[in-house]
């Protein structure tokens, strides 16, 4: 089933946003400035000593199907603990990082929300795809065995119990509207991405979307902004449900009928690796009608340019955060992020991941400005997190309703030019495009 368009914002003038006018990041400083403050610090809950805040990233790295495939949601957590430390710490304290590996497995998941509750004061900017369980994270103790849970701030976000847990405010906030979990249909907030801005300049184009078909979850994490895209004008030629492990030759039939069809507009919604694949057998097969080769924040990273080379020559990313590859000293977040990260470790994902640890940050701040360094709990946390609405994560990223799960509408676009991202929209350096609403979709994609 297909919604209706939400209401537009205005029709005549595109809303150009830049992060730039948000100002400079404020960095933490080691009392926050709150209530309390000639107190000695304390423990104060689970993973907080006087000395120091533990926190863990539970990521999808070491596995057999993709090796070191969310790499960098640990990279960033641990750069930005090394921003926070070196900045005057966190509520006083020093910010230390828990890696656990999740393997794309779901025990090694569930295992990992259990040492993270028992061990850390909150996960933050995680990326596995096997959150399918968060009893554990839900019902986590805190330090007087109170069953508050676990704040978790991940970056990724497939299964809608994950989505929607009362301890979690993803960073890329749920397409569901988790006040319809429960129903059936659901409802659901689409984000057309760069859809407006290739049908102003291309005009009419018709498509073919890759779906993932190895986690259910995960095909449907991607079917409300596909369905979203079609409901904003795109034509459909053909889905196709295709697995992480398939080989080129699996994508030969689709590139054939790509070429038949003369489709203009193509986009997996699998990691960059399937975009690779699907462009080098669409030379192959001499496909040379389609005008968008599409893709988000998974294809924003080096290994595009390095193993696509020539053959993913023009294709388009967009994304929520500033383009940080060509824009790493727009402002001092961007700076930060890249010198702690490091620029050879940089990307779409690492800038979320970090952006989360800003959430974090900010979360604490608010807790030690009300009630000081000792007032410092999970309890605190959580209800201090789900009061940031207009978050930017500094100025690294479009403004984002994370406390209340609203999904953002703002973009930029990059597109390969001579084996370089090259911003092409907005041309402003820091802007994103904030015209489109967002678009709302009745779908049943809840079983049970």
């Amino acid at each position: 089933m297909r919604g209706r368009r939400a209401r537009r914002l205005t029709v005549f003038a595109a809303v150009m946003l830049a992060v730039a006018a948000i100002g400079t990041p404020t960095v933490a400083s080691a009392q926050g400035g709150g209530a309390g403050d000639d107190e000695p610090l304390q423990a104060t809950d689970v993973g907080i000593t006087e000395d120091e805040i533990r926190i863990a990233v539970i990521a999808d790295v070491e596995n057999p199907l993709q090796p070191g495939l969310f790499q960098g949601a640990p990279d960033a957590i641990n750069g930005f603990a090394e921003y926070i430390n070196d900045n005057g710490g966190l509520a006083g304290r020093r910010l230390v990082v828990d890696f656990i590996d999740s393997h794309l497995s779901a025990d090694d998941t569930r295992n990992a929300i259990v040492q993270a509750c028992e061990n850390d004061f909150a996960i933050v900017g995680s990326a596995a795809l096997f959150v399918n369980n968060v009893d554990d994270m839900v019902s986590c103790p805190d330090a007087q065995g109170q069953p508050i849970g676990i704040p978790d701030f991940p970056v990724l976000t497939t299964e809608p119990v994950h989505q929607c847990s009362p301890v979690s405010r993803p960073i890329n906030p749920p397409t569901l509207d988790c006040a319809t979990i429960d129903q059936h249909p659901q409802t659901y907030r689409g984000n057309i991405g760069a859809t407006d801005y290739y049908l102003r300049r291309f005009g009419d184009l018709k498509g073919v979307f890759l779906y993932p078909s190895d986690l259910k979850a995960a095909k449907d994490a991607q079917v409300p902004n596909f369905t979203a895209q079609l409901e904003a004008g795109i034509e459909l030629d053909a889905e196709y449900d295709i697995s992480a492990r398939a080989q080129q030759s699996a994508y030969t039939p689709i590139a054939q009928q790509m070429k038949t069809d003369g489709t203009t507009y193509a986009r997996s919604g699998l990691a960059y690796s399937s975009t690779i694949t699907l462009r080098k057998e669409a030379k192959l097969q001499g496909v040379d009608s389609v005008k968008v080769w599409d893709c988000s924040l998974q294809c924003y990273n080096r290994q595009l340019l390095e193993q696509g080379g020539a053959d993913i020559e023009g294709q388009f990313v967009y994304m929520n955060f500033v383009p940080f590859f060509t824009e790493s000293n727009f402002n001092d977040m961007t700076k930060a992020f890249v010198k702690y990260v490091g620029k050879n470790k940089v990307d779409g994902f690492s800038a979320q991941a970090w952006a989360a640890g800003v959430y974090f940050r900010d979360a604490v701040n608010a807790v030690v400005e009300q009630n000081g360094p000792n007032a410092l709990t999970r309890e605190a946390l959580l209800q201090a997190a789900s009061n940031i609405n207009d978050f930017t994560a500094g100025g690294l990223m479009a403004p984002t309703d994370v406390g209340d799960r609203v999904p953002g509408a703002c973009y930029a676009v990059v597109q390969v030019q001579d084996g370089t991202f090259k911003r092409v929209y907005p041309k402003k350096k820091g802007a994103f495009d904030c015209k489109s609403e967002l678009v709302t979709l009745e779908l049943d994609l809840i079983t049970g």
